[in-house]
């Protein structure tokens, strides 16, 4: 099976997919917590499935997940796993709802994932510091579960009481040396913002907390499946760790982005795997709203976007390998003016005369005069590349090495 990178709704797309045909289920599905930031890039898709959820508060909730697990419990193995992560805002109602589809007896765990962060103060209760993951068996007693993967190292005191034969665990008089049996409380740290892995998205998850599910859910090529992959952490996890993989979102810019973070993994090799449902023409990006086509262009570049969606000064992103600055216009036959608007945004982001000032904008198309103020620009010393949306789509843009070919 080749790996798959879907865009749609997870609902229609699971509904096409075969019976019992994966091994581990992980989803990270959109909390009910009512936080903006939940709708991650905008994109008319995702704020309309946000709005489904919330009209009619809980209830509408759990039976808009409960469709979709219904469809996950049916392509999931009977030797596979379930793992659904939320937090305190539905997750007892989630447990209930759980319980119905896979059954009672099939609960596994409920992991508590404890994630210390000394930011937020509270006068009147206990901080909020965890989320919960809960695991279901599809039949439980024939899961796959691989102890040994993720044993957890003793403490130095427990392995100096069993150098010295003074510790007793019940039956057992020894510590293996793999490890001790991990517990149901996982204290991984979150994401902090000098994290290398830190991608920008609000929602992103710890790739050690995937790495830990999916060595003890799933084999090597096993296919693991993602129905609300996000920004893709659990499909670079399975990557790495020579799995196979499904992964579906409703964003398209979402997509775009996991694109970029698997280049990146694979140093630009996308051969094994592909994406469906993304835009392949000129006219389905022209009816994407601007931010969404701004996120798709720039993780198209492979560049990092813009934190700010507004006062960004003219810089909408920066490339890849070198850091210039990136421009994206909605646009045809871009002209005269913006190229001179881009040209001070330029000097402005070098803040100080440069010989090696370079940008980039990407448009539909661009005028003639567009052109010849490129020429006469670059005799001042700043290059700036037009790129259009066509050479983007017909992949003639290097977005590694970072030029036209």
């Amino acid at each position: 099976m080749k790996n798959k990178l879907i865009c749609g709704d997870n609902l229609e797309i699971l509904a096409t997919m075969e019976k019992e045909s994966i091994d581990l289920i992980y989803i990270d599905p959109p909390f009910f917590s009512n936080r903006n930031y939940e709708i991650i890039w905008g994109d008319e898709a995702e704020i309309r499935s946000f709005e489904d959820r919330w009209e009619g508060g809980i209830n509408v909730y759990i039976n808009w997940m409960k469709q979709r697990v219904i469809e996950l419990h049916r392509v999931l193995k009977s030797t596979g796993s379930f793992y659904l992560h939320c937090d305190w805002h539905a997750s007892h109602y989630l447990k209930i709802m759980l319980d119905e589809v896979f059954g009672y007896n099939n609960f596994l765990n409920e992991i508590i994932w404890w994630y210390h962060d000394p930011a937020g103060t509270v006068k009147d209760r206990f901080k909020k510091k965890h989320d919960t993951i809960f695991i279901y068996a599809r039949k439980s007693g024939n899961h796959n579960f691989n102890l040994d993967d993720v044993r957890t190292p003793y403490s130095n005191g427990t392995l100096e009481q069993a150098k010295n034969k003074t510790i007793s665990f019940g039956r057992i008089t020894k510590t293996n040396p793999l490890g001790k049996v991990p517990e149901d409380v996982w204290e991984i740290p979150f994401i902090n913002s000098q994290a290398k892995e830190r991608l920008g998205y609000p929602t992103q998850k710890p790739e050690a907390l995937l790495e830990k599910i999916i060595r003890a859910s799933s084999n090597k090529g096993g296919i693991v499946l993602d129905a609300f992959c996000g920004c893709g952490t659990a499909l670079a996890v399975a990557h790495k760790l020579g799995r196979k993989w499904i992964g579906i979102d409703i964003s398209p810019s979402a997509i775009a982005l996991i694109k970029n973070r698997l280049n990146r993994i694979t140093g630009g090799d996308d051969r094994n795997y592909e994406v469906i449902g993304m835009p392949q023409k000129i006219d389905d990006l022209r009816h994407f709203k601007p931010y969404e086509f701004q996120y798709w262009v720039i993780n198209e570049m492979h560049g990092t976007g813009s934190p700010r969606k507004s006062g960004d000064m003219g810089i909408d992103g920066l490339s890849f390998l070198e850091h210039y600055p990136i421009q994206v216009k909605q646009s045809e036959s871009i002209g005269r003016n913006v190229i001179d608007n881009f040209q001070t945004a330029i000097r402005r982001h070098y803040k100080a005369d440069s010989k090696n000032m370079k940008g980039y904008i990407v448009g539909f198309s661009f005028g003639k005069g567009a052109y010849e103020e490129v020429g006469r620009i670059k005799k001042e010393g700043i290059e700036i590349t037009l790129v259009t949306v066509q050479d983007i789509l017909d992949k003639k843009y290097s977005i590694i090495k970072g030029n036209l070919f």
